[in-house]
C-alpha cells in the first residue's frame, strides 16, 4: 500500500491534497531515525486551531510540507516498523502528536518519561509537542486520543482559574468543542455556574448534556447578565463574539482568556480598548511547566489520569465515530472544519 499524507492549504484550510508516495523503507532511514506507522488518530476542532494559528504559534513547524501547504498535527498512535535509532526498537507503539499521515519519520531518542523526537526542526519548538510515551494497547485507546490532549487543556485551565477565589462564573465560547465542555465539566465539579455560547444548530442537543448552566446562541451573547466574578474563555477566537461578551459584562467581568480558534474564518483579535480587562492568551505548556515544577510530572500526570478517567465514566453520551482511509479522513475533516461536527461524537480516523 502507498504511503499519503493529507496536505492543506495554509492560507485556505479548505484546500486539500492528499498526496501519495512509496512506503519509506528503513534503508532510506538516516542514522538516529525511526520509520512509524501511523495506526489510529482522533480529529477535533481543537486540531482545525492548530491549522487557524498555525503561522503565529508554530504548528505548521512540526511535520514540513512543500511550500504554502502544511500537515496540521493530531493525537494518536504509530508504531516503529524500522529503526536506526538507539534504544528505539521495531514493533514500540507511541502516542503522541502525530501528522495526518499514514508514516511519518522521526529522530527518536529515549528520555526519562518515554521518548522525544529530536529532529533539527523540532529543536525549538516546545517540549511538550515533542514527547512520546510508550503505549501497549489499551480498552480505552480510542478515548486516550480524542480526549488526553484536549482535556488536559480543561484541566489546566480549571486549575489556573481555580486560583482566583473571585471567578464564579464562566463563559465559553464554542461550547460544542471538546476543551470547552471538559472545561465546564471540571469547573462545576468545583461549584461553579457555566455558561456556553454556541451555534443556533447546537443549542438543544448542548443543553441536554448535563454539562452547561445555560446555553445561548452567538447571537444572544450580547444579552449576557452573569454579576460579578465572570471569566470568559474564547475558545472560537471570533473578535465580534469577544466585543459582545465584553459589552455585555463589562466590569463584572474578571478574567478574558484566549485559547483557541475554532472560528478559523472569523475576524481575529479584539476591538481595543474592550470594556473589563483585555484578553490574555493561555497557553497551556506554560501550566504544564509552573506544575510539574511545584507538583512533579509524575504526580501532574497522576492527577490528570484521574481526572480523565472520571469524565468518561462521567459521560456516556460521548459516541465514536470511526473514519478509515484517506476517503474516511477527508470527508471526517471537511464535517469538523464546517462545524458539522456533533458536539456528543468524536472522530476517530484509522489510515486503512
Amino acid at each position: 500500500m502507498d504511503a499519503w499524507d493529507l496536505l492543506i492549504d495554509r492560507k485556505d484550510l479548505r484546500v486539500t491534497q492528499m498526496r501519495p508516495a512509496p512506503v519509506p523503507q528503513a534503508a532510506d532511514l538516516a542514522e538516529g531515525q525511526a520509520l512509524l506507522a501511523v495506526e489510529s488518530f482522533a480529529l477535533t476542532a481543537n486540531n482545525i486551531t492548530y491549522g487557524a494559528m498555525g503561522d503565529a504559534f508554530g504548528y505548521w513547524k512540526f511535520f514540513p510540507a512543500p511550500d504554502g501547504w502544511g500537515r496540521i498535527p493530531v493525537w494518536g498512535f504509530a508504531t516503529v516498523v524500522a529503526s536506526r535509532a538507539e534504544g528505539v526498537a521495531d514493533g514500540l507503539r507511541l502516542f503522541g502528536y502525530l501528522p495526518m499521515s499514514s508514516h511519518v519519520v522521526m529522530q527518536l531518542t529515549p528520555s526519562r518519561d518515554g521518548y522525544v523526537d529530536r529532529s533539527p526542526h523540532r529543536a525549538e519548538l516546545p517540549p511538550t509537542y515533542n514527547a512520546y510515551n510508550a503505549a501497549p494497547p489499551a480498552a480505552d485507546d480510542d478515548y486516550r486520543s480524542l480526549l488526553r490532549p484536549l482535556l488536559m487543556t480543561s484541566y489546566l485551565l480549571d486549575d489556573f482559574l481555580s486560583e482566583d477565589a473571585g471567578v464564579r462564573t464562566l463563559v465559553l465560547s464554542s461550547a460544542s468543542s471538546k476543551t470547552a465542555m471538559g472545561l465546564a465539566w471540571f469547573a462545576k465539579a468545583r461549584g461553579l455556574k457555566v455558561i456556553g455560547l454556541s451555534s443556533p444548530a447546537n443549542v438543544a442537543r448542548l443543553s441536554g448534556l448535563g454539562l452547561y448552566d445555560q446555553i445561548l446562541p452567538y447571537g444572544q451573547a450580547g444579552d449576557l447578565k452573569t454579576g460579578p466574578g465572570a471569566a470568559y474563555v474564547d475558545f472560537a477566537g471570533d473578535r465580534a463574539t469577544t466585543a459582545a461578551v465584553h459589552g455585555a459584562l463589562g466590569g463584572d467581568l474578571a478574567r478574558s482568556l484566549i485559547v483557541g480558534g475554532t472560528h478559523w474564518e472569523a475576524e481575529r483579535g479584539a476591538p481595543a480598548p474592550l470594556p473589563g480587562p483585555q484578553p490574555v492568551l493561555f497557553f497551556a505548556p506554560d501550566q504544564i511547566r509552573k506544575r510539574a515544577g511545584e507538583w512533579g510530572m509524575a504526580e501532574l500526570n497522576a492527577r490528570f489520569s484521574s481526572a480523565l478517567a472520571a469524565f468518561v465514566a462521567g459521560s456516556p453520551w460521548l459516541k465514536l465515530i470511526r473514519h478509515a482511509g484517506p476517503s474516511g479522513l477527508g470527508a471526517a475533516y471537511a464535517q469538523v472544519l464546517e462545524g458539522r461536527a456533533l458536539p456528543d461524537e468524536g472522530h476517530i480516523i484509522t489510515p486503512a
